[in-house]
């Protein structure tokens, strides 16, 4: 018998697939299509024929906890301890880990829905309950049903701040009402997914490490992944006060016991010479060529506040389930997104697909044109 007899094949996998076999230009998988920063493959290169390919501690090579210390520091004024952090293999296995670690059979976790597709498994595979809760058409947190959700046995709510796959930010008023949350349930914990927090445009990014009431009771996580456009490299970190920690790394000994050597070090080195404040510019850039290109076609936009994703609405185009018209989408124009709708528990259909912008100018350019023949 299966342990998870409702997750089957991802989304990504199935419109990547979708995009190869019909030579489609694949804006639905969020991965960047330019190069790496020169400067961080020069790095690698030259750290290959050194002697930096065994295990490092579990937490994470020594030199790079200093610089997420620093970092953290810069970004928001928090002074974190080095038993505060712990490299992971990508954020989604500080996700998997911290899930694993502090949520029991039985318990309840609320997730926000529209919501990234890798939160569910690991609740599942804890015999707990995942509490799925929508947010509002706009896209904002429902605060009035988040609080009619929880109970005494939620034990974590999971936020994604800048939000896959929308793209919209949390203000005071949100963090303002999870403080109220929390002062309401004493045990509940925040698990906030951060992974694009240096890529948000006119609203600047809000951080749960901007509000030390919630830091003894928060996990954040991070992404070097989605900072430094090296998604294959697998590499993130986790923030945590030290006695939520000390279980997760319970779980991350056994998963991977450390992250990839070379990569870490070379990131190391890379943080004393890049600026991850950049991206903003950089990939408003990309958004803001990406929306011009689109006003030419039928869709419409929504609002695009933070992260490289763009959702457009198509319900004055067509009539069709969204998971129909992004396959139509694939055969028909040659351009694959990813359908709003696998984002909810319920499969709610708001006629609205997702595109990522985090592609040459080249390739946003094609895609443009061909979704004007919509």
């Amino acid at each position: 018998m299966s342990k998870l007899p409702n997750i089957g094949t991802s989304i990504f996998t199935v419109m990547s697939q979708m995009a190869n076999e019909h030579d489609a230009i694949n804006l639905s998988q969020g991965f960047p299509n330019f190069p790496v920063d020169k400067r961080l493959t020069d790095i690698l290169s030259r750290l290959s024929t050194q002697n930096v390919h065994q295990y490092t501690p579990m937490s994470g090579h020594p030199p790079l906890l200093k610089k997420i210390q620093l970092l953290t520091q810069q970004s928001y004024q928090r002074a974190i301890t080095k038993d505060e952090i712990l490299v992971t293999a990508g954020a989604t296995e500080g996700i998997f880990a911290a899930i694993q670690a502090l949520v029991h059979a039985n318990e309840e976790v609320i997730i926000l829905d529209p919501s990234y597709d890798c939160y569910e498994a690991p609740i599942l595979l804890s015999n707990a309950k995942p509490i799925r809760v929508s947010l509002q058409d706009d896209f904002t947190p429902d605060w009035e049903s988040i609080q009619a959700a929880a109970n005494g046995k939620t034990k974590l709510i999971i936020i994604n701040n800048p939000h896959n796959p929308t793209g919209k930010v949390w203000n005071a008023n949100d963090f303002l009402q999870l403080k109220n949350l929390l002062t309401d349930f004493p045990k509940l914990i925040v698990l906030s997914d951060e992974v694009y927090e240096y890529i948000t445009f006119e609203q600047p990014h809000i951080s749960i490490h901007h509000h030390p009431e919630l830091w003894n009771r928060s996990i954040s996580i991070s992404s070097f992944g989605k900072s430094f456009h090296i998604t294959g490299w697998k590499i993130g970190y986790l923030i945590a006060p030290e006695h939520l920690m000390k279980e997760i790394k319970k779980v991350h000994q056994f998963l991977v016991f450390s992250v990839n050597s070379i990569s870490q070090v070379a990131i190391a080195e890379y943080l004393d010479i890049v600026d991850v404040h950049d991206l903003v510019d950089f990939y408003q850039q990309k958004r803001d060529f990406f929306r011009s290109l689109l006003r030419q076609t039928k869709l419409e936009l929504l609002p695009c506040e933070g992260t490289y994703f763009q959702v457009g609405s198509y319900a004055n185009i067509s009539s069709e389930d969204d998971l129909a018209f992004t396959k139509r989408l694939v055969t028909e124009f040659g351009v694959a997104t990813i359908p709003i709708s696998t984002f909810y528990a319920n499969g709610k259909d708001t006629k609205c697909i997702r595109f990522c912008f985090a592609k040459d100018d080249e390739t946003l350019t094609e895609a443009a044109e061909r979704l004007m023949k919509l």
